[in-house]
């Protein structure tokens, strides 16, 4: 199994990661070994305690920074955004991945696309957005690749890591593998779903392990919770109780600034990061203050949104192979869980989708974005949709596209910030219900805010400040990053569409 970098090099890894010679701790995490790890510790051990010793030269003696394709890629502004797009997929693109012993790379089959920036590995969630775009511009054997890579590590490792870097093999990422499948149907045929089957049967086993054994003293198992009277809906979760590997020092300083329990602080922490949305003031309890973080008590309404669609799809793959008991089965399971998304996370007094705090047995107070997956996955009925539109247009659209919550509290998926996938999941969750005008004016809010910035700066990027569109974006653990896979891959979604901007 893949070992992680704190446990190869030990004391080395927390040593570098401490030092603070090094802006990105991710750097350390990613850094390619140049000699057999157990000598590079032995060489350590042996000259760390010289007067002369720097750690700096150590690290560039025995290590190779993980490399980024995009350094030395200069934009050409003179190219549409379109054109730009195209000319990055090659930029984002890595071959099949060979073995190197000691790196935190897990190894692919087939080629791939990052995200871009910092970001040089696979990424669960942001690939099915990523893909949007790679099926505009015909690239279905790319997108193929992805889905035989996300099928592999399923395989390998039982489930779908965040990135395929051995220090997320503890979580996963929003579980997106069964609409890549849908996307990938639509172009190769129905038969997909029979080629894909298994891998989906082992990703709605991994979210739904520990059924069996949920007991009526048991509150929750791993990524399920048990709400009494038999129902059940899933949280976000990751086995580790440590300090992230990409944000070690970083996690060690937040615990320094509560009295809270550091084991579990680290694992809501990293329950966040499965999210994708890392983070938010909607797994907090005070938006102001990142240790009061609760995530692995909330039930997010658009985890089991997907997982619903992925109730949904396994029908489909099970009546297309002739199972038509396993079919009805989860026919019924997806028809649960709707009945379970309603009735815990729609607030009748707010007419909005909340996240359902189930040690409180409430709903959170805090409004987002991903109200928007009932929608989506046509959860909703009219009437719940028709309040969602009113509560998108009066207090998350704005000059750029919708804001994540309207909370400004300084974490990245808050406002002022507009992320790409969350304006896909709201543009076509409005339009599933012919709410067009306001789906439009979302999609036409950043669509030219995308293309202004790419206009002044050559760069298409990871998220956006919706709300004044004069500036770029802020918040969170590290810089905006450029590149930026799923930015691209809506982009070009949206721009290609029949309808003008």
């Amino acid at each position: 199994m893949h070992q992680t970098p704190d446990i190869i090099f030990q004391e080395l890894f927390s040593d570098l990661l401490q030092s603070g010679i090094w802006a990105d701790e991710k750097t350390i995490a990613d850094a390619i070994p140049q000699a057999a790890p157990a000598d590079i510790l032995r060489h350590y051990r042996k000259g760390k305690n010289q007067p002369n010793f720097d750690l700096k030269s150590f690290f560039n003696q025995y290590f190779k920074k993980s490399a980024t394709n995009s350094t030395d890629f200069k934009s050409d502004t003179s190219r549409s955004v379109q054109e730009h797009i195209e000319v990055l997929w090659e930029v984002l693109r890595r071959a099949a991945d060979k073995p190197v012993e000691g790196s935190s790379l897990i190894p692919l089959p087939h080629p791939y696309i990052v995200p871009g920036g910092r970001f040089n590995e696979i990424y669960y969630w942001d690939s099915y957005f990523t893909m949007l775009g790679l099926q505009v511009s015909g690239k279905v054997e790319v997108i193929e690749n992805m889905v035989d890579n996300f099928s592999a590590l399923i395989d390998e490792i039982g489930f779908i890591p965040n990135g395929n870097r051995s220090y997320f093999l503890s979580r996963s990422q929003p579980p997106f593998y069964a609409q890549m499948v849908e996307l990938l149907a639509v172009e190769r045929g129905e038969e997909t779903f029979i080629k894909y089957l298994p891998y989906l049967e082992k990703e709605y086993a991994f979210w739904m392990n520990g059924k069996e054994r949920m007991g009526s003293e048991q509150q929750a198992i791993e990524h399920l919770v048990s709400l009494g009277h038999g129902e059940m809906l899933n949280r976000y979760y990751d086995r580790k109780l440590q300090p992230r590997a990409e944000m070690y020092a970083t996690d060690l300083e937040t615990v320094r600034h509560t009295d809270r329990d550091p084991a579990g602080l680290y694992a809501d922490l990293r329950a966040a990061c499965e999210s994708g949305w890392d983070f938010s003031s909607r797994w907090l309890r005070d938006a102001d203050d990142l240790t009061t973080i609760h995530t692995s008590e909330i039930i997010p309404v658009d985890l089991n949104c997907l997982l619903y669609g992925l109730e949904n799809t396994l029908a489909k793959a099970y009546t297309l192979s002739g199972n038509e008991d396993a079919a009805k089965e989860h026919d019924q399971l997806a028809s649960t869980r709707k009945q379970l998304i309603l009735k815990y996370c729609w607030n009748p007094k707010t007419q909005f989708f909340h996240d359902y705090d189930f040690i409180k047995k409430e709903n959170k107070s805090s409004c987002s974005l991903a109200a928007m997956f009932p929608l989506f996955f046509e959860i909703a009925d009219t009437s719940q949709a028709a309040a969602c539109a009113r509560r998108i247009e009066k207090d998350f659209l704005k000059p750029g596209g919708v804001i994540c919550t309207p909370i400004n509290s300084g974490q990245q998926w808050d406002a002022p910030n507009g992320w790409a996938p969350l304006q896909w999941i709201s543009i076509q969750g409005l339009r599933n219900y012919q709410h067009n005008k306001l789906a439009n004016q979302i999609k036409a809010n950043w669509c030219a805010l995308n293309i202004d910035v790419y206009k002044r700066t050559g760069k298409l990027l990871e998220k956006y400040n919706v709300a004044d569109t004069s500036l770029l974006s802020g918040g969170g653990e590290y810089p905006v990053q450029d590149g930026f896979g799923w930015t691209n891959g809506v982009l070009l979604r949206l721009l290609s569409e029949n309808d003008e901007l």
